[in-house]
């Protein structure tokens, strides 16, 4: 997928779960995007971790931390 498919990709799939307000920062949607090259099954993932970041920090909004917080989860080994 491309950058705007990823983030339509996302926003899509927040809207089928019943949300319509922004829940990632456009950073957070740029990173996930770079770091799954637009794999749909990769972007999900990611999006599932930087969710889990966000909540466990008590943000509101997934930003580029808690995205870079799922990244680091995801690729550990």
């Amino acid at each position: 997928m491309t950058s705007e498919e990823t983030s339509s990709y996302l926003v899509h799939h927040l809207a089928l779960a019943g949300r319509s307000d922004t829940l990632f920062s456009d950073d957070a949607i740029t990173l996930i995007h770079d770091t799954s090259r637009g794999h749909p099954r990769a972007v999900s993932n990611l999006a599932v971790q930087a969710l889990l970041s966000a909540y466990a920090d008590n943000k509101s909004v997934v930003d580029e931390a808690s995205a870079k917080a799922a990244v680091a989860e995801v690729t550990a080994e």
